[in-house]
């Protein structure tokens, strides 16, 4: 029963090791990191970004003022206050704070969805290139070194040249 297995095992290796030997694999690789910092329109879309963080951060300023203002106000009449008011206060203001802490948490996903919406069409622009690269290529595997996805890349050809000419980049 093992001989059996072992030279099946033994059998699929040798014609496995045929099989890629037989096939040219080429490979390549590209930063990624790099090709987006000089695509079209990442400039403006970074700056439309940047905007509306100024936008919401000034809207959220306001609010924590009020908010801090508010709790400034609290704490200097709080002795004269009953304790029926200063509990109902109290309670205001915590949900003052609960309210201040999901616009925040709303304004960070906004900005998310925002940032994504503006890059998508850039990174899928790049996307597509690379790929169109590969194929008119013929690369068998192109590797993003950019996110440090290559460990070693011995015989492996940087196509940012080619997917610059692609994009019409300089």
């Amino acid at each position: 029963m093992k001989k059996g297995l072992i030279v099946v095992v033994l059998a699929l290796l040798t014609f496995g090791g045929n099989a890629m030997a037989q096939k040219n694999i080429k490979l390549g690789h590209i930063n990624s990191n790099d090709l987006m910092q000089i695509m079209p329109g990442r400039d403006s879309a970074q700056a439309a970004l940047q905007k509306e963080v100024e936008d919401l951060q000034a809207e959220f300023a306001t609010l924590q003022k009020e908010y801090e203002t508010k709790v400034n106000d609290y704490m200097a009449k709080r002795d004269q206050l009953s304790e029926l008011i200063r509990k109902t206060k109290e309670n205001d203001l915590q949900a003052m704070a609960t309210r201040l802490e999901e616009n925040r948490q709303k304004a960070e996903k906004q900005l998310e969805e925002r940032q994504e919406a503006l890059l998508k069409p850039i990174v899928d622009r790049a996307k597509k290139a690379i790929e169109e690269v590969g194929k008119e290529n013929g690369y068998t595997y192109i590797f993003d070194a950019g996110v440090g996805a290559v460990l070693y890349s011995q015989d492996s050809d940087d196509i940012m040249p080619l997917v610059k000419k692609k994009l019409g980049l300089k």
